[in-house]
């Protein structure tokens, strides 16, 4: 039995392990920060509906394709974000975990989730740099900021906001929630009361493109592609729903009024927005504004306004406002569920976490250079191509949680830890891929021109069918790597992490297998020594310690060379976003004001650009060999602990054993001659005594048995603390166990079934190797008598393992706890009343001085397998 390894102990960053910044990305939101109440969580959440892409995505598609297909296409749409968002907000705020978390464990496993996590990461950094676009607009015609220092204002103002995670961002939203619900629906108001025509107006509004001026399948279906995109919004909504106290029987009520207003409900307000930019461009339009004018949020609110007042000032100053504090409430939000995204992404592929503050400002960065290569112009084919990625994975994480999980096919508990999850599930990755694929063929034309239009649909379609069908033929399998491991003391609520040395709740705990010790969901993730041993089936788990200190550490010094090309290629797009921002930002400060002469300098600063990209990429390969070499120092250090570890136990054993030999040479001698007599003179008594009855007769049975455990103490310290010679001889071991097993006693037999499949032979010293199998099999009788409530057996089986003899004993008694098979070769230890703890060291150094070693795998109540493994006559 291998010792668990030594932990390479972890200290995070303090902003890390402070969770008022970290807000438990990566974990399980732990009840004691679950401090809000559903209004406020509800809220804030919310909040992040003020997004004015609505109203210019709303204005594109009645622009385009008419009021007669936009409208029919917003309703369905609402309608199909309320569904299919419902489960995903429910599950997310049971089981309190972000969008991350509940796709890896509805589907897709822990590295399936991966390219989840970017299509989400994409989402927010995207919508951050339409809502900073528009900002930048509003500042532009406000105050004449430029457009370029307008971006950058746009995006420095949301970190410090966003720096302190909910804690902040619920502040924020509590104190503009009400001056931005007045600014929407005051300019509504006015128009209502004062200018009624104007909706007919809008009504009749026919796009720019062929058909519509009344209902057409392929404009409608068109509309509908651009607004699916917008399934993905509840993934920011869940990522603040995670926080949601646990639902009781008190706040029930106002738990599940949360859930749905700030999950699916998210659609109500928002399709309302769609409906006010549709509504607005169509006005808009009519008053003169060009079409690429008429879709800038700024023109749409400053027409609004101009019903409520006939200064224009007054309608600048107004516009300017709502769309600076609508902005202000979104983007906080895109920020911070980009920072979670990336953090999710980041921590799987490097198993590294700087924390979430530095993604935040990474996704920052990405949705600048989007602002600066003018994002907004193209509005509608980003949402088109994005809706088909977005709907295939609703459709697979919508099947899994509304139709595999009711009828049993998945587990009920969405599991989001890396130790208990495989790696890629193909009931999610599968399906997605698949509807992902279907879609895109159909958005290329390929399939005719009413497939492409509704790709977006025959993805969430495709997604979901055969989500459903791999799930069903699967039978659920692979939602699961490993049974969880249940934890000493159920009623403990707070576990610490022995590796990172902080308490967390029970949720995010694991049992690691490779250090045999409680871990945060967190370390789990980050450590790259395990190699995922605990989802190996039984054996490959001793292999791979076995390999660790040994030549198998060669091929662990680095990762595979997928892997290691995956980190450079990751790097080396971070580099390049960087440096394509700080290249971009230059060119768009330099450009010259209209009717200017106009340099080359485009051409130039991508020249410079490209030539950078070598660098660039020296640069990523240096760092991905920095990083291994750090992780190489490490397990050196860490072979080096182990083999202290391990000589400083060999030290203290041999120390103890020269104790036990010194104490046993003293008082054997002293104590055989008393014990003799008192063998033979309670004999003599009990025979001469022997009508005397009850007490007498029993307490001197009872008083020459004890004498004889005291005689057999004494002969297995003398046998333990004694060298013995070996003579090994050739031993046929399936007629050997048979000849053991036949020698025992006519009550004994019965119990034990044989299962001799070896047929073989090995070199063994046959006396010793009795002693070993009669130890392991006495302990065996006992866990056996100890269960009253079943009818127990022991199992002896021999069997091959390439050249090595298994000779295993098996039974269904109680079974041992881990701290029993922790120390169960340790000298003196024993569980038993009247042990001395000297059998299983004693069959440890029997079996170790044959060559081979022993295994013992247990599970408490159910039984125990102590397994010999031997060297083979040809080994």
């Amino acid at each position: 039995m291998d010792l668990p390894h030594l932990p390479a102990l972890r200290s995070y960053h303090s902003w890390i392990a402070n969770e008022t910044l970290e807000d438990y990305s990566l974990r399980y939101a732990a009840r004691s920060f679950r401090r809000w109440s559903p209004f406020v969580i509800a809220n804030t959440a919310l909040g992040g509906i003020s997004f004015l892409a609505l109203e210019a995505i709303g204005g594109a598609i009645t622009l385009s394709y008419g009021f007669a297909n936009a409208f029919p296409a917003v309703l369905v749409t609402c309608l199909f974000v309320f569904i299919t968002s419902l489960p995903i907000a429910y599950y997310s705020s049971r089981h309190n975990i972000d969008m991350d978390l509940l796709t890896r464990g509805a589907g897709f496993g822990y590295i399936g989730s991966t390219i989840t996590s970017l299509i989400y990461a994409t989402f927010t950094f995207i919508f951050f740099a339409l809502e900073g676009a528009i900002m930048a607009q509003a500042l532009k015609l406000f105050a004449d900021v430029p457009l370029v220092l307008g971006y950058i204002i746009s995006s420095l103002i949301i970190i410090p906001i966003t720096f302190m995670g909910v804690t902040m961002i619920s502040r924020l939203q509590l104190i503009t929630q009400p001056l931005w619900i007045m600014m929407l629906l005051l300019p509504f108001i006015a128009i209502a009361i004062g200018h009624p025509e104007t909706a007919r107006d809008w009504v009749a509004f026919a796009g720019s493109e062929k058909g519509g001026g009344g209902f057409n399948m392929l404009s409608f279906g068109a509309a509908l592609g651009i607004l699916f995109a917008l399934s993905i919004q509840i993934g920011e909504q869940v990522d603040y729903l995670r926080f949601l106290p646990d639902k009781t029987p008190e706040n029930r009520l106002r738990w599940w009024a949360a859930v749905i207003s700030a999950g699916p409900g998210w659609i109500v307000i928002g399709g309302f927005k769609i409906l006010c930019g549709s509504f607005l461009a169509a006005i808009a339009i009519t008053s003169g504004l060009s079409s690429e004018t008429a879709l800038e949020p700024i023109h749409m609110y400053i027409q609004a306004y101009g019903y409520v007042s006939s200064d224009q000032v007054v309608v600048l100053a107004a516009a300017a406002i709502f769309v600076l504090v609508s902005q202000v409430k979104i983007n906080v939000t895109n920020a911070y569920a980009g920072s979670l995204a990336w953090s999710n992404f980041f921590a799987r592929v490097t198993h590294y976490h700087p924390g979430r503050v530095v993604w935040l400002v990474f996704n920052i960065l990405i949705s600048l250079l989007l602002m600066l290569l003018g994002i907004f112009q193209t509005l509608e084919l980003v949402l088109a191509v994005y809706s088909v990625i977005a709907a295939a994975w609703i459709g697979s994480i919508f099947a899994d949680l509304a139709i595999l999980k009711p009828l049993g096919v998945s587990p009920a508990y969405p599991e989001f830890r890396r130790a208990y999850l495989p790696d890629f599930n193909p009931v999610g990755c599968g399906s997605m891929a698949l509807g992902a694929l279907v879609a895109v063929i159909c958005f290329t034309g390929t399939l005719g021109t009413m497939a492409q239009a509704y790709a977006a649909p025959i993805a969430f379609l495709t997604a979901l069918a055969s989500a459903v069908a791999i799930g069903v033929l699967t039978k659920g399998k692979y939602y699961r790597a490993r049974p969880v491991t249940p934890f000493a003391d159920p009623k403990r609520r707070i576990l610490r992490c022995e590796l990172c040395g902080l308490d967390y709740e029970r949720p995010d705990m694991v049992h690691c297998t490779f250090y045999e010790r409680p871990i945060c969901s967190l370390c789990c993730s980050l450590d790259s020594h395990c190699h995922d041993v605990c989802k190996s089936p039984g054996g490959v788990l001793e292999e791979s310690r076995a390999s660790y200190l040994g030549r198998g550490l060669r091929n662990k010094i680095a990762p595979h060379m997928q892997q290691r090309l995956f980190k450079v290629g990751g790097i080396l797009f971070a580099l390049a976003i960087v440096t394509a921002a700080a290249i971009l930002l230059a060119y768009r400060l330099i450009e010259p004001a209209a009717g200017q002469p106009r340099l080359d300098s485009g051409s130039l600063l991508l020249g410079v650009f490209l030539a950078l990209l070598p660098l660039l990429c020296i640069g990523a390969w240096w760092i991905v060999l920095s990083h291994e070499s750090r992780e190489l120092a490490e397990r050196d250090l860490m072979a080096s602990m182990e083999k202290l570890r391990q000589a400083q136990q060999d030290l203290a054993s041999n120390e103890r054993l020269a104790a036990i030999g010194k104490v046993t040479a003293t008082v054997s001698h002293e104590l055989r001659n008393p014990l003799g007599t008192l063998v033979t003179s309670s004999d003599i008594l009990r025979r001469s005594l022997k009508n005397a009855g009850e007490p007498v007769s029993g307490e001197l049975e009872r008083m020459q048995r004890n004498a004889w455990r005291c005689v057999r103490i004494i002969e297995d310290l003398l046998d333990f603390s004694r060298k013995h010679r070996f003579a090994p001889a050739p031993l046929a071991i399936d007629r050997w166990a048979e000849n053991q097993v036949n020698e025992l006693d006519d009550r004994t037999r019965p119990l034990i079934h044989l299962d001799l499949a070896a047929d073989c032979e090995l070199m063994a010293d046959g006396e010793r190797l009795h002693q070993a199998f009669s130890n392991v099999l006495t302990n065996a009788l006992q866990a056996c008598e100890a269960v009253q409530d079943r009818d127990t057996a022991i199992r002896v089986a021999t069997r091959r393992e390439g050249d090595r003899v298994c000779l295993s004993i098996a039974d269904n008694g109680g079974g041992m706890s881990m701290e029993a098979r922790r120390r169960a070769f340790e000298p003196l230890y024993s569980t038993k009343a009247f042990g001395v703890g000297l059998g299983m060291p004693l069959v440890k150094r029997i079996i170790e001085a044959h060559g081979g070693e022993i295994r013992i795998d247990s599970i408490e109540g159910e039984g125990s397998t102590v397994t010999l493994v031997l060297p083979g006559m040809g080994a």
